[in-house]
């Protein structure tokens, strides 16, 4: 199979999508051009803030895109390019891009409010409740494992003490974005300037942040930097929107595109073959491909965490109800285009058929980085550049989840319908409250290592994905909309999940009463605990929502 080939024919697929299947659900749903939106309504200068669409596109592309893209279709490439290039593309459309429209739609028609609310207001409090338990843990997941990885990508020392070049020119990079971002928010707050000017304001920013961070280099050690990383998305997650979160994600969509562009152009000019077989078969390396594949994949094709954001952040800051297509489903689908270039990376780099050595992230660089390479244009640079992209968008996730997740903590202890308001509850509604005790959490589990955690996030994600969809299909129904396309992904969101999570505690559970296998309790009984819980919570919520769904069919 030639690169080229499977890149052009996937971008086509996707763009038609967008443009027929897209619009089709928007058309079906209803959308008002001229309905005041929960930025303009509900504007506090901190969470609900209006913005230009390409900030709000920035976000939410930054946020959702991650390094999970480009991990997932690579190692699920193991099971061959054809059943991952038919799972990111068409779960993309389907799957993926549904959910995310669905749950942006959804968030603004209510008042901006998270998932959380739709659950508390078209299927109960205690729907509400289990759900914001199970977004909160999954909070805590995600940023324990992305702020280690954050960490050990901008530590200046391997493990002899060495230097470590390109980790301390990232780490001086992602620190001058910092300032550059709220620079930049200043200015677009404060200075009322079209969006090409923001734009071109933007690009020198971080232009100049990649030079002084390529010659000025900080070597700082992985610990000092998991401190230092803590300390950044407390601030992130209580400070006004404007001021961080937006011209942050605002300025890593830029890095983000220009990645994808230039892996686009590489693989265009050098049309690279792909050395992978098509089908590897049902079991690879003791792991199935039902259920491994889907989960693995992830954010490729679907991801929960997509709706935490969309129904979180990004719905607080649309300023019109027109901006939820290309903002949500527009999105997702550029995400699945940046997964189908991440499994011709892999392929390139593969040799009779065997996958490379390396991460995930390092096999995408230097794939890229070689294809460039072909054009005159130095592999070396290429490659910190791509390393850097990647590095700066698992911190814009970071700091985005850890907004999620005091979100979700703080609405477990508000009713939306009403209720009367007691000291314990103003203590833990509190925003500082509520963003120490989940970073606190967060912070020791990064300390035990995401290693032993990481293997959970997949189906969580997924699960989540299951559960959102199902509150968005309650939602369409009962206000009389077409929720019939969210039927199908939601009830195989479920089916894979909760075969994932199985697999999991029975694998944990046998190896806890085996005398053949050492079972860690810090590694093996996080996990066996951690899957647990996630499917008790998904099987409850899951069972109430389809509940409600079913008595509004009748």
């Amino acid at each position: 199979m030639n690169g080229l080939v499977m890149l052009i024919l996937s971008a086509a697929v996707l763009l038609l999508a967008y443009l027929f299947y897209g619009k089709y659900l928007v058309n079906k749903w209803g959308i008002d051009p001229n309905k005041k939106t929960p930025a303009y309504e509900f504007e506090d200068g901190v969470d609900y803030v209006p913005a230009p669409p390409s900030v709000v596109f920035g976000h939410q592309f930054a946020s959702i895109a991650g390094a999970g893209p480009i991990n997932g279709p690579i190692i699920a490439a193991m099971f061959g390019w054809v059943p991952v290039l038919l799972w990111v593309v068409f779960g993309g459309i389907f799957f993926g891009a549904v959910q995310d429209l669905a749950a942006l739609y959804a968030s603004v028609k209510n008042k901006g409010k998270t998932i959380g609310y739709v659950i508390e207001l078209y299927i109960g409090r205690t729907g509400k409740n289990l759900f914001l338990i199970f977004v909160w843990l999954f909070s805590i997941l995600v940023v324990a494992a992305f702020a280690d990885i954050v960490a050990s990508t901008f530590a200046g020392f391997d493990a002899a003490g060495a230097k470590v070049e390109a980790n301390a020119a990232v780490a001086t990079t992602s620190m001058l974005f910092i300032a550059a971002a709220i620079i930049l928010g200043i200015f677009i707050r404060k200075v009322k300037t079209n969006q090409i000017v923001q734009g071109a304001v933007a690009i020198i920013f971080l232009a100049v942040c990649i030079t002084l961070g390529i010659f000025y280099p900080i070597y700082v050690s992985r610990n000092i930097w998991l401190y230092v990383v803590f300390i950044y998305i407390f601030c992130a997650s209580v400070a006004p929107v404007w001021a961080l979160l937006q011209p942050r994600d605002y300025l890593n969509s830029f890095l983000l595109v220009a990645m994808i562009l230039a892996a686009f152009i590489g693989i265009i000019f050098t049309a690279p073959s792909i050395h992978l077989p098509a089908f590897s078969g049902w079991i690879v390396n003791g792991q199935y491909l039902f259920p491994i594949l889907f989960v693995t994949v992830a954010c490729g094709a679907v991801s929960g965490f997509h709706s935490l954001v969309a129904s979180g952040t990004t719905s607080k800051q649309i300023s019109k109800e027109t901006q939820i297509l290309p903002i949500s489903y527009g999105s997702m689908l550029v995400e699945s285009l940046l997964a189908v270039i991440a499994l011709i990376a892999v392929g390139a780099l593969a040799v009779d058929g065997k996958m490379p050595a390396g991460t995930p992230p390092q096999i995408f660089a230097g794939a890229v980085a070689g294809f460039l390479a072909k054009l005159g244009i130095s592999s070396e640079v290429s490659y910190t550049l791509i390393t850097l992209a990647i590095s700066a968008f698992a911190l814009t996730s970071l700091d985005s989840v850890a907004r999620v997740g005091r979100l979700a903590f703080q609405e477990f202890f508000i009713s939306e319908t009403g209720g009367a308001e007691g000291p314990i509850v103003k203590f833990f509604s509190n925003t500082i409250t509520a963003t120490v005790l989940t970073l606190l959490l967060g912070y020791i589990l990064a300390r035990v290592g995401y290693q032993n955690i990481w293997p959970l996030f997949g189906s969580a994600n997924q699960l989540l994905a299951a559960l959102s969809l199902i509150a968005c299909a309650v939602f369409l129904k009962r206000t009389k909309r077409q929720g019939a396309p969210l039927y199908i992904p939601m009830c195989a969101m479920l089916v894979i999940t909760f075969t994932a999570l199985f697999f999991t505690i029975k694998s944990k559970w046998n190896m806890l009463f085996s005398t053949e296998t050492a079972f860690s309790f810090t590694a093996d009984g996080l996990q066996l605990i951690f899957a647990i819980l996630l499917l008790i919570l998904g099987i409850i919520v899951a069972a109430d929502g389809f509940s409600k769904l079913r008595k509004r069919a009748q």
